[in-house]
């Protein structure tokens, strides 16, 4: 899900400009931004890293997850998940980028975006503790540095980047209803909007294997996106090996039925399958199969999306192949 956060804001982001008129450059530049804003709320597992004692990381002979998501999960979704953050956060982001031809004003504008901005942690302070103003400090020095970024790297004007921030950061919260616990909407404000995870089905199976349809959904319209913004057509660049990922109905059968909890054996073997169908093309004569894989993975631009579409694809296909041989067997 972390990934699709920034890919969900990336792609809305690129179709909204491109539905302005923008240049290719600005296109890719405000998705690029937005989807680095919308990650920035999970800044708040860092916490983790302060709270959580290292050797439990590992149980035995295994690496227990369990270790570093006890404590991340006592910062995660709170404070940086806020729709009331995202709107004072977004415009404090692009003020700090803002620059004037007079320099006295610029620095007025950024001494007023951090204002804005240790406010927010002093709230968190006041509100959460330590653990806010941890969380809450976290994000802000790293929105500030997206932003600077963004300004310097991308050349995008403070107004879009404070466009970006505020949708990305408002973007995030959405993607988490139906793999979580609910994101605190309106934090500060003691405001409850949803008491729990958002079920798409009783059956927990058939949940996970909903979420992680729309998660592949979201990942499949922003390399389309990215593609179409490139100059091809996506459905062309799609490879028929893919089909091969039919094969994966099998799994039903022989492992166990998995769900939000323990999904690491399904997630793994499922993306190995797309993983495989994507680069699984002959090896040129004289030329090493690790050499052809590498440049199919990072050769021409054409190259990386038939991989990745192609890969994107097989693995939808498996999905649908495995959905339906669990409700036949089920």
């Amino acid at each position: 899900m972390f990934i699709g956060h920034a890919l969900l804001a990336f792609a809305l982001a690129m179709l909204v400009a491109q539905w302005r008129g923008w240049g290719q450059r600005e296109v890719l530049a405000v998705g690029v931004a937005a989807g680095a804003f919308a990650a920035l709320p999970d800044v708040d597992v860092l916490y983790a890293a302060v709270a959580m004692n290292p050797a439990a990381l590992v149980a035995g002979t295994g690496v227990d997850p369990g270790a570093f998501w006890g404590p991340a999960n006592e910062a995660h979704r709170l404070m940086t998940h806020s729709l009331v953050v995202a709107a004072i956060a977004g415009p404090a982001f692009g003020l700090w980028a803002w620059r004037s031809a007079d320099r006295w004003q610029s620095v007025a504008g950024s001494v007023a975006a951090v204002g804005v901005l240790v406010a927010l942690v002093a709230v968190a302070a006041a509100t959460s503790g330590l653990i806010g103003a941890f969380v809450m400090g976290a994000f802000a020095l790293f929105g500030l540095g997206i932003a600077e970024l963004s300004r310097s790297k991308l050349q995008l004007r403070a107004r879009i980047i404070g466009l970006a921030a505020t949708a990305g950061v408002a973007s995030h919260p959405w993607g988490d209803l139906v793999t979580g616990e609910p994101p605190a909407l309106f934090y500060p404000l003691d405001v409850s909007v949803l008491s729990g995870r958002v079920m798409l089905s009783s059956d927990p199976t058939l949940h996970l294997l909903g979420a992680f349809a729309l998660e592949l959904a979201v990942v499949a319209l922003a390399v389309a996106v990215l593609a179409r913004q490139l100059g091809y057509e996506p459905h062309r660049l799609v490879d028929r090996r893919a089909l091969v990922g039919a094969g994966y109905g099998v799994a039903a059968v022989v492992m166990a039925p998995p769900t939000i909890h323990l999904s690491y054996q399904f997630v793994g073997s499922i993306l190995a399958v797309g993983g495989f169908v994507g680069v699984s093309q002959p090896a040129a004569l004289g030329r090493s199969r690790l050499r052809s894989v590498c440049d199919r993975l990072v050769g021409t631009t054409e190259r990386t999306l038939r991989t990745t579409l192609t890969a994107l694809a097989g693995v939808g296909i498996a999905l649908v192949s495995y959905g339906l041989v669990y409700l036949l067997v089920g």
